[in-house]
């Protein structure tokens, strides 16, 4: 569980890299944030799963800005996308509730793994 007591500079830190990150290359929430979270903030699974999400969206929102500006932005798909997204979010913060934290964890330890290994395979 998150302690008030937690230093600053940490917090900073971890706010600061998923910041880098979530511009850089899009992703920076669930990579960054929850292993941060859980491991660093001792904060329960579950609880760091929703945080980040709280946290995704300002960041999202500030770096949408610069991707705009630069003309990096397909609104369209963007908007088709996110429909189904808001939907699948949804159904994923429910199912969320029925799995409990050490299976949550392998799941999302699982899916980083295969997602790195596309990454640098493909």
């Amino acid at each position: 569980m998150y302690h008030f007591s937690t230093n600053a500079y940490s917090l900073t830190i971890i706010g600061v890299l998923t910041g880098i990150i979530n511009g850089l290359l899009g992703i920076g929430g669930g990579t960054i944030l929850i292993p941060a979270m859980v491991f660093l903030l001792e904060e329960e699974q579950h609880i760091a799963h929703g945080t980040s999400l709280a946290i995704i969206l300002p960041t999202a929102i500030v770096s949408t800005f610069i991707y705009q500006a630069n003309n990096h932005m397909n609104w369209e798909l963007a908007l088709k996308i996110a429909v189904s997204g808001m939907f699948g979010g949804y159904l994923g913060a429910r199912l969320m509730e029925h799995i409990p934290a050490t299976y949550l964890r392998k799941i999302f330890g699982s899916f980083m793994f295969v997602a790195g290994l596309r990454m640098i395979l493909l």
